[in-house]
């Protein structure tokens, strides 16, 4: 008898090699893509925007992920929820805009109308033994840290909030909660999800693929971060930022997708910030005095990723839309106070991580293309993609 996709893919991960790249089948299968969306993508945190875009009661946007479609909405309260956007009468997507403000949601195909916060509120000619509190919308759960907002679509979510107190120390000077959306872009790639999230993970091939960021950011080469490392701890100093990392992934996490990682680098020698020529793009971020020519990467989840110059926060997400299609999700935030002409070029602002990013989708493109391959077999990894094997281990644990 023939083996099953997700049996082959469970003997796969028993026989994986420590230090080596997943084998074709992760990538190329519909049962495994399927399978990763129900247990990987539904169980982790997924970070969806922040509460600068739902400032008043009745905005809300859409968040799509493979077959899921979450509504991030702040309520007649104030407090932001999110509700699968599935209509508990006969499953039609209840808001089709992708943003906006609303008094309720009324289902399109059937006017099943729901509160702000879920509640159904009317059913056309449901009978005298219809319970309308039996049917609302089912909630997502939602972790908001410093103003960014994550969803998690299981009842039991990874535990954050150790982790988030530890970090709230070092990130508190950047006050991330006073953020405004400056620019958000998506880059479609033909590949799968993983092969998007692992490129991010490793710096390896920056030196190669990347040339206009690895003008300016040491990152591509260990020996930089090492070399100007101390004068950057100096100048973070200098305008208000703790010099601490903090390291709580893989094995140092409270649970599997409770992953919480902070650490500051140097950007190399004439780079204020990641701008095209070195200098400053927007005003400084929270109580920050200045520029440091510092860049923070920051990690909150197994998905969540985000870079945080001294006067700007880049967001990158890699959402699935099929076996091998991915969007790459990016997204620029700036300080609350500041506007666009008069703070910040928005060109300027977004030139870098939007080349970097075309980049990427080329890459990782021809990526695809070669696990395809019916020859392709994995490779062993380098010093500098360590973190696509404590990738790989918290995958296993949650698949």
């Amino acid at each position: 008898m023939p083996k099953d996709d997700l049996q082959v893919m469970r003997e796969l991960m028993e026989n994986h090699r420590e230090g080596f790249a997943l084998e074709r089948h992760f990538y190329t299968s519909e049962a495994v893509y399927e399978h990763d969306i129900k247990m990987f993508w539904n169980r982790n945190w997924i970070w969806v925007g922040h509460v600068s875009q739902i400032a008043e009661p009745g905005d809300y946007f859409l968040f799509d992920y493979g077959p899921e479609s979450v509504i991030v909405v702040r309520d007649r309260e104030g407090e932001v929820r999110a509700h699968l956007n599935v209509c508990r009468h006969r499953g039609s997507r209840v808001c089709l805009e992708k943003q906006g403000t609303a008094r309720v949601f009324s289902c399109p195909y059937h006017a099943w109308t729901f509160g702000l916060d879920g509640k159904l509120r009317g059913g056309r000619a449901m009978g005298p033994d219809f319970d309308p509190a039996e049917y609302g919308l089912f909630p997502v759960q939602v972790q908001i840290f410093q103003g960014l907002i994550f969803v998690c679509a299981d009842e039991n979510p990874p535990p954050l909030t150790g982790g988030l107190d530890q970090l709230l120390p070092l990130a508190a000077p950047m006050q991330l909660e006073n953020l405004t959306l400056a620019h958000e872009a998506s880059y479609p790639v033909p590949a799968n999800w993983k092969l998007a999230l692992e490129n991010y993970l490793e710096c390896y091939h920056c030196a190669p693929s990347h040339q206009d960021y690895s003008r300016s950011h040491s990152l591509k080469d260990p020996a930089d971060v090492q070399k100007y490392g101390e004068a950057l701890r100096t100048r973070s100093a200098a305008i208000g930022l703790p010099s601490e990392e903090l390291d709580l992934t893989g094995p140092n996490a409270q649970a599997p997708g409770a992953d919480v990682y902070w650490r500051r680098y140097p950007l190399l020698p004439g780079y204020q910030t990641g701008s095209e020529d070195g200098a400053p793009l927007a005003p400084p971020l929270g109580a920050l005095t200045g520029h440091d020519g510092g860049a923070t990467d920051l990690t909150i989840g197994i998905l969540n990723n985000f870079l945080i110059y001294a006067d700007h926060l880049v967001g990158y997400r890699f959402v699935p839309r099929g076996l091998q299609e991915t969007d790459i999700q990016v997204a620029w935030y700036v300080r609350g106070d500041a506007k666009e002409g008069r703070d910040y070029d928005k060109e300027a602002l977004t030139w870098l991580w939007h080349v970097t990013s075309l980049d990427d989708e080329r890459i990782i493109r021809h990526n695809q293309e070669g696990v395809n391959s019916h020859r392709f077999a994995p490779g062993p990894l380098s010093e500098m993609e360590w973190s696509l094997s404590s990738f790989y281990r918290s995958y296993f644990r949650m698949i």
